[in-house]
């Protein structure tokens, strides 16, 4: 379709209302099967949120304009951008930081393209509407599918209790070698009749390769270990 007509029939806005109403379920059930938050119900309220807003200021066209001796000028497009103004901060509180990871990004950016799809449903553009749905989809389900199999630097924090001299740091770091894992760096902390050392690692692997090293079985198994912590950071786009 082109323009926004200045005249909304009834079948007009039933095609505008479910083709919204589609597009949203689709990326909500995306949501809802990876168990995020921002799942069904909410990419439909936003999405038919913005429609609905689109959708008034279609109605509101005819009354637009700048006469002479007019009391008033309307800016309608004042109606969306406010929808899209009021979406970032729904956005940033569905984003969540736990240290260094990130979580919720994706979730943001999918409520922000789901909102700006019902605006062009409400504003009459089907077919613009119907391309920006498939491309989300796209990118939510196969490029998500894609990542699985794109290989990406990975970090984490090793911590170690043991004895005073129970494992020399060499030794260590030539295990985590041996296993494509670099020391970035490293710290020691002596209390008495032990020491605790930690190690800021990095290496490369596969996105759905979630592990950490085989020799840290070997290495926790000693009998001179007191404790060995493993923590990822990292950070997550769901």
């Amino acid at each position: 379709m082109g323009p926004m007509p200045l005249i909304v029939t009834w079948d007009d806005l039933a095609v505008r209302l479910l083709a919204t109403f589609i597009a949203c379920a689709v990326v909500g059930l995306n949501r809802d099967q990876h168990g995020e938050p921002a799942g069904l119900r909410t990419t439909i309220l936003v999405g038919m949120a913005a429609a609905v807003a689109m959708i008034q200021a279609n109605i509101m066209l005819p009354t637009a304009g700048k006469e002479a001796g007019s009391f008033s000028v309307l800016d309608l497009m004042r109606l969306p951008l406010g929808i899209l103004t009021g979406m970032g901060f729904i956005g940033g509180g569905a984003i969540l930081r736990r240290g260094n990871l990130v979580m919720g990004v994706t979730t943001a950016a999918t409520l922000w393209f789901v909102t700006v799809t019902g605006l062009c449903f409400g504003g009459g553009q089907i077919v613009l509407g119907i391309a920006s749905t498939l491309i989300c989809l796209v990118v939510l389900w196969v490029l998500k599918a894609a990542e699985a199999y794109i290989p990406q630097d990975r970090r984490a924090m090793l911590t170690m209790v043991t004895e005073p001299n129970c494992l020399s740091a060499a030794e260590l770091v030539r295990r985590l070698k041996d296993e494509s894992v670099h020391v970035v760096s490293q710290s020691v902390t002596y209390t008495g009749s032990s020491q605790e050392v930690c190690y800021d690692l990095q290496w490369r692997s596969l996105r759905r390769e979630v592990r950490a090293p085989e020799c840290l079985t070997i290495i926790a198994a000693g009998s001179c270990v007191q404790c060995l912590e493993w923590k990822s950071v990292g950070r997550g786009d769901a």
